[in-house]
């Protein structure tokens, strides 16, 4: 009896396809190390003045009291080959920035090693500060400072326009060219979002467990809540859904 035999092309396919499963299996069981809360200001990449780290303290514990949102600005050594998008949603989740049940915080992350900083918005902000205003407040605002090598302004000038826009005022936002409010649109729309349903829908089998087994809530939170009582600073159990804008100098 003669055998059918696989076309050697065929079975390099399927070596490769088995492959991308171990990979991505792995990846998604490797979850991030997140530094401890320890205030409204977390340096951990050591990017930050004393001085600048305690104007932004002020202000975030001022608008929290005027507002009830609570935002906090973080700098980190590594995004641990996540994509900033997705580690920013994980630390968001992780810390439990905002109030439960308003899900009104919002994270500004700065990654100065990869060169990507993010503005992570809860569900109950998206209203008040869209993605598109995130998206003007970090190209127009924190990348011009940060491609001088200026963190402090960066982070300062941001944080400020972030504060006043959820603080109702708009007008504090940099104006924007009809042409690259296009561009923009052209370069972040249609790919991402059928990147994102693909990957969804081929590799949902894996990652739909993991997050009804806390693999990601349960170790992200261990990591990011054990600074909260040193710090005398903590989240309210907040939540994210993914909305913010990214940019990269």
């Amino acid at each position: 009896m003669i055998r059918p035999r696989m076309h050697p092309q065929v079975a390099w396919q399927a070596l490769l396809a088995g492959l991308f499963y171990v990979l991505l299996a792995t990846a998604l069981y490797a979850a991030p190390v997140f530094p401890p809360l320890t205030g409204r200001v977390v340096d951990d990449a050591g990017i930050l003045s004393a001085e600048t780290q305690q104007k932004l303290t002020q202000m975030l514990a001022q608008h929290e009291v005027q507002t009830g949102n609570q935002i906090v600005i973080a700098t980190i050594k590594s995004l641990q080959g996540y994509s900033i998008d997705d580690f920013g949603y994980q630390l968001g989740r992780a810390w439990g920035i905002g109030q439960k049940g308003q899900n009104n915080g919002a994270l500004l992350l700065v990654a100065p090693n990869e060169r990507n900083v993010r503005v992570e918005v809860g569900y109950g902000l998206e209203g008040r500060l869209t993605d598109a205003q995130s998206k003007l407040i970090i190209e127009n605002l924190i990348l011009p400072e940060f491609r001088k090598g200026d963190f402090n302004t960066g982070v300062l000038v941001g944080a400020t326009t972030l504060l006043r826009v959820l603080g109702g005022d708009a007008s504090a936002l940099p104006q924007q060219t009809e042409q690259r409010r296009s561009q923009d649109e052209d370069g972040s729309g249609g790919g991402s979002v059928i990147a994102i349903i693909v990957i969804m829908f081929i590799f949902g089998r894996f990652f739909w467990p993991l997050l009804f087994l806390g693999g990601f809530g349960g170790r992200h939170g261990g990591s990011g809540r054990g600074g909260f009582s040193r710090g005398g600073f903590s989240g309210g159990g907040g939540s994210f859904g993914g909305g913010g804008a990214s940019g990269r100098w």
